[in-house]
């Protein structure tokens, strides 16, 4: 949008309509709609899922080019993140927003703070979507209120060059507003259900919906035990009914991200459906943890399936859930995840119980045996502890090489006492650059923290509690906080204008004129961090 032009063709709409449109003005005009450049949530999941679509694109041609996102639980998180990624790199390109179902059940819940098991309302989902974009949008509004004043400053004391950097800043001006891959878990339901909440969470601006593998009614968070997964066809079904929703929405270039627990599940609530030897509900089955039986053996109840020209009986626990193989979990993932790209998925998610690029690599290398092209978005996740990780991994590189490691302890490695060893050093620089060669070896187009800013938020608040609580007093806000923020150019220490007071002020001018009765006046506390 050229603020030039736009506001001449304003100008021509309010001149057609003579005096009564005499108290408008033009250029106003244009700001607000600047300031408003999403007018839905469709909107912003056409213009977002395009950007997936290429940065997707640019994956496939260097996986140099890995994306990155953090898990935001409230708008004002979310936009304070954008803020701060503009302010250190000048660009939101190839960072996005992650929604996480576990902090919309810890954090969202009307019920109060719940665990990662589908309980929380689902309504709160697509309510914090939008929430976010609203946040984002609010950004874009208050960054363009400052450019504006600027501009008015400018022209007001004739330094037309300025006035024309300004313009041309504000005509190229990047939104806040970038892609969220939204965790809508096991569907919350039926396909029907899973279809009804998907379209909620596009009107809201989801571009990419996250969906994982297990029964919806059992559902636990992936790095928990007592996973329990569901057929191909049910889950196929599932990814179906997204693609529906994003179609009937109009946001065709849609993305769906096909998670599997199968790594850490080892139960099933059904038996897969199979037609003849060898299709996907037979190799389902093929992974059941079964028994030969005859027809002397079988008691009664007993479930008996054909396999191989044999009668087996698989394992069924009390709870009328059947067992798999436990040595059959990476298998398991690797059909699951070809089988859902070969029927509409975009993008894969391999829960594992640690970071190990090897690992998941290994994974990888056997879906592209089929699908070529076929990547990943990963759970850089929290639940992992990464020091201690890392510095097994190394310790056993070294033991393995036959280098010497007497001086260490494998089993309490985390301990601080190792921090400034060798080993600890060569761990934290695979963990810095684990993103990295994780998107160059295993095929990792997308690297997320579920759940970052749910612990940044404890920390931060214990760190000023005892501060401001103790002997510190009033200086452990100033000095742990106030006093950074000012240093470090933090937007919302001017909290007033953070919060949309200028914009109002704005608004209050363009309406009433002289007789607005603004809030950024002269006796405003916030002047005092105008230096």
């Amino acid at each position: 949008m050229n603020y030039q032009s736009e506001a001449l063709t304003a100008s021509d709409v309010i001149d057609k309509r003579g005096t009564p449109w005499g108290g408008i003005d033009a250029e106003a005009v244009v700001r607000m709609r600047l300031q408003n450049r999403f007018r839905s949530g469709l909107d912003i999941a056409k213009y977002t899922a395009k950007i997936m679509r290429e940065d997707m694109a640019a994956y496939d041609a260097d996986p140099a080019a890995y994306t990155q996102s953090l898990g935001c639980w409230h708008g004002f998180i979310g936009q304070q993140k954008l803020i701060a990624i503009k302010k250190h790199f000048g660009t939101t390109k190839r960072k996005y927003l992650y929604l996480s179902g576990w902090m919309v059940a810890a954090l969202r819940s009307d019920f109060g703070p719940l665990p990662d098991q589908s309980m929380h309302e689902k309504t709160s989902v697509p309510a914090l979507i939008e929430e976010l974009y609203t946040f984002l949008k609010q950004a874009d509004a208050r960054e363009l209120g400052l450019l504006f004043h600027d501009l008015d400053h400018a022209r007001d004391s004739g330094n037309a060059v300025e006035a024309q950097r300004l313009m041309h800043a504000i005509d190229n001006h990047e939104t806040h507003v970038v892609p969220i891959i939204a965790d809508i878990d096991a569907g919350f339901g039926n396909a029907e259900a899973t279809y009804l909440l998907a379209k909620k969470m596009i009107e809201a601006g989801a571009c990419a919906l996250q969906i994982e593998n297990q029964v919806s009614d059992e559902k636990q968070c992936g790095h928990q035990d007592g996973k329990v997964t569901v057929p191909h066809e049910d889950f196929l079904a599932k990814i179906r009914a997204c693609r529906y929703a994003f179609l009937e929405m109009g946001v065709d270039d849609g993305i769906i991200v096909s998670r599997t627990d199968s790594l850490g599940a080892g139960l099933t609530k059904q038996i897969a459906f199979t037609r003849e030897p060898g299709d996907v509900g037979d190799r389902y089955n093929s992974f059941l943890d079964c028994e030969e039986v005859t027809a002397e053996t079988v008691a009664n109840g007993d479930v008996v399936l054909v396999q191989g020209g044999k009668f087996t009986r698989p394992k069924r626990l009390p709870s009328n859930l059947y067992q798999f193989r436990s040595d059959t979990g990476e298998d398991r993932c690797v059909l699951d995840c070809i089988t859902s790209l070969q029927n509409g998925a975009d993008l894969l998610w391999i829960e594992t119980e640690k970071p190990h690029i090897e690992q998941i690599a290994g994974m990888v290398d056997r879906i592209r045996e089929v699908i070529p092209n076929a990547k990943l978005v990963y759970n850089n996740s929290p639940s992992f502890n990464w020091t201690l990780n890392f510095r097994q991994q190394v310790y056993d590189t070294w033991a393995a090489s036959g280098r010497e490691v007497a001086a260490y302890d494998r089993g309490r490695l985390m301990s601080a006492d190792y921090d400034a060893t060798d080993l600890a050093i060569e761990a934290d620089e695979k963990i810095r650059t684990f993103q990295k060669e994780a998107a160059a070896r295993a095929g990792i187009f997308h690297h997320l923290i579920t759940l970052p800013t749910y612990h940044t938020a404890a920390l931060s608040t214990d760190n000023l509690a005892k501060a401001y609580f103790g002997e510190e007093g009033m200086l452990g806000y100033v000095a742990g906080v106030q006093r950074k923020e000012i240093r470090e150019g933090i937007a919302c220490v001017k909290h007033q204008n953070m919060s949309g007071s200028d914009i109002g002020d704005d608004h209050k001018e363009y309406f009433a004129g002289e007789a607005a009765l603004k809030a950024g006046g002269a006796h405003n506390t916030m002047n005092q961090f105008a230096a």
